[in-house]
C-alpha cells in the first residue's frame, strides 16, 4: 500500500509517519492494516541538513498512541503555533528516553561538524556552545534532553525553512550558471584568435538551436493536461476530463497530487527542450525548468498553501481562464539566471577567493621555509653538541 504524502509535504514533516491514515478509504478501520499490503514507500528526502534527526523524532513520536492521537487529530495552524509541542509531556517514559539520545546525538554530530569545519579554516579553540546557536531546530543550552521546546524549534525550523526551500534553490542555480559562464569565459582566454573565433561561433549556434524547439505549453494549462491526456495516457484529447485526470496521475491514491507527481507531468514538455541523449544539453538546466513548472503551478493552484493540490483545488483551477486561454510560457534560456551586475560581482568574488589562497600558499611556504631553517639551526645545534661531548670525553 502506497501511503499517502500529503503530510509530509505540508507545513510540517512531523505528520511523515501518519500518511497512511489519510489514504485509507472512510469506512475502514484505520488502525488495522493487512499484514499482506506493503509497506510505505520511504518518502523523499526533504533536503534538509537535519533531515535524519527530524525523521527518526518523527518515528518514535508516532510510536506512542497519545501523541499520535493529537498529531492526527490537530490541524496546520495548531501545530505551526506550537500546541502539539505542548503534548510531549504526557509522552511514555520510553519514548522521552529515546528522544534525549537521539538529541544528543544531533548535538554531537553538530559538534563534529563545527570542529572539522573549524580545523579546515585553521582556527584556534572552538566555542561549541556559541556556534551552536546558529542552529535553530533544537535547544541547544540543553544538550543533553529532549524538551517541549525542542519540539517546538523543530516544527518552526521545519516549516521556515520548508517555506525557504524553492528561494534558496535558486540562487543555487543562479551560482551554477553563473560558474558555468566563468569557466566558459576562462576556457576562451586560454586559445588564440582563431580558436576563440569558432568557440564563440559555435556557441551561439548551440543556443540557436537550443531555442528553435516546439511551443512549450504552459504548466498546468488544458493545453499541457491534454497533451499528457492524449500522448502518455493515449486517450482521445476529446474525451479530456479533468477529474479522470487527476485519478489517473494522482499514482499512490491519496487524493493529491504532491509535488513528485506533479513534476511527472512536464516530462513532455521537458522533451520538447532537452535531449538526454545530447550531451550539449544540460540537465541540471532541464531539473531547473521542470521544478520552475511545478513551483508555478504549486502558486497558482495550491489555494491553502500546504504543498499539495487536493482533487477540489485542481477542479477549481480548471475552470479559471489561466487554465483555458494561458498566456505562454518562457523557458530558462529566455530568463537568464543572473544580471550582468550579479556576474560581475560573482566573478570579483572568485578573484579576490583566488586572491586570498594564493596569498595563504605564500603564507604556508613561507612557514615552512622557516620551520625547515629552524630545524637547520637545531641540527647544527646538536652537532656542535655532540662534538663538545665528544671532546669532554678525551
Amino acid at each position: 500500500m502506497c501511503w499517502s504524502r500529503a503530510l509530509l509535504t505540508g507545513w510540517v514533516l512531523l505528520l511523515v509517519q501518519l500518511q497512511y491514515l489519510q489514504a485509507v478509504p472512510i469506512g475502514i478501520d484505520k488502525t488495522k492494516v493487512k499484514e499482506t499490503e506493503k509497506k510505505p514507500d520511504e518518502p523523499p528526502d526533504t533536503g534538509l541538513h537535519y533531515d535524519r534527526y527530524l525523521r527518526e523524532v518523527i518515528d518514535f513520536l508516532e510510536k506512542d498512541q497519545h501523541f499520535r492521537e493529537k498529531l492526527h487529530n490537530t490541524d496546520m495552524e495548531d501545530i505551526k503555533q506550537g500546541k502539539l509541542a505542548q503534548e510531549l509531556d504526557f509522552v511514555s517514559h520510553h519514548v522521552r528516553t529515546k528522544l534525549d539520545e537521539l538529541k544528543r546525538q544531533e548535538v554531537n554530530r553538530l559538534r563534529t561538524l563545527i570542529k572539522a569545519k573549524h580545523d579546515l579554516e585553521g582556527g584556534n579553540a572552538v566555542d561549541h556552545q556559541a556556534l551552536l546557536k546558529q542552529f535553530e531546530h533544537l535547544n541547544h543550552m540543553n544538550p543533553h534532553t529532549f524538551e517541549v521546546e525542542d519540539l517546538d524549534r523543530l516544527i518552526k525550523s521545519a516549516t521556515n525553512d520548508l517555506e525557504n526551500f524553492d528561494k534558496e534553490r535558486h540562487e543555487e542555480f543562479k551560482r551554477y550558471e553563473m560558474m558555468k559562464e566563468h569557466d566558459r569565459r576562462e576556457h576562451l582566454k586560454t586559445l588564440d584568435e582563431e580558436q576563440r573565433k569558432k568557440e564563440e561561433e559555435h556557441y551561439e549556434e548551440m543556443k540557436k538551436k537550443h531555442a528553435d524547439h516546439p511551443k512549450v505549453n504552459h504548466p498546468g494549462s488544458q493545453n499541457q493536461l491534454k497533451e499528457v491526456w492524449e500522448e502518455a495516457d493515449g486517450l482521445d484529447p476529446e474525451d479530456f476530463d479533468p477529474k479522470t485526470f487527476f485519478n489517473l496521475h494522482d499514482t499512490n491514491g491519496d487524493g493529491f497530487f504532491d509535488e513528485q507527481e506533479l513534476e511527472a507531468l512536464f516530462t513532455k514538455e521537458l522533451e520538447k527542450i532537452y535531449d538526454p541523449t545530447n550531451e550539449e544539453d544540460d540537465m541540471v538546466e532541464m531539473e531547473e525548468e521542470r521544478l520552475r513548472m511545478r513551483e508555478h503551478v504549486m502558486n497558482e493552484v495550491d489555494s491553502n498553501k500546504d504543498r499539495l493540490v487536493s482533487l477540489d483545488e485542481f477542479l477549481v483551477a480548471t475552470k479559471k481562464k489561466e487554465f483555458l486561454e494561458p498566456d505562454s510560457w518562457e523557458t530558462l534560456e529566455q530568463n537568464q539566471a543572473y544580471t550582468d551586475e550579479e556576474m560581475r560581482e560573482f566573478e570579483e568574488h572568485l578573484a579576490q577567493q583566488e586572491q586570498d589562497l594564493n596569498q595563504r600558499t605564500v603564507d604556508l611556504q613561507k612557514q615552512r621555509e622557516e620551520l625547515e631553517r629552524q630545524q637547520e639551526q637545531l641540527n647544527a645545534q646538536k652537532v656542535e653538541l655532540q662534538q663538545v661531548r665528544s671532546g669532554n670525553r678525551v
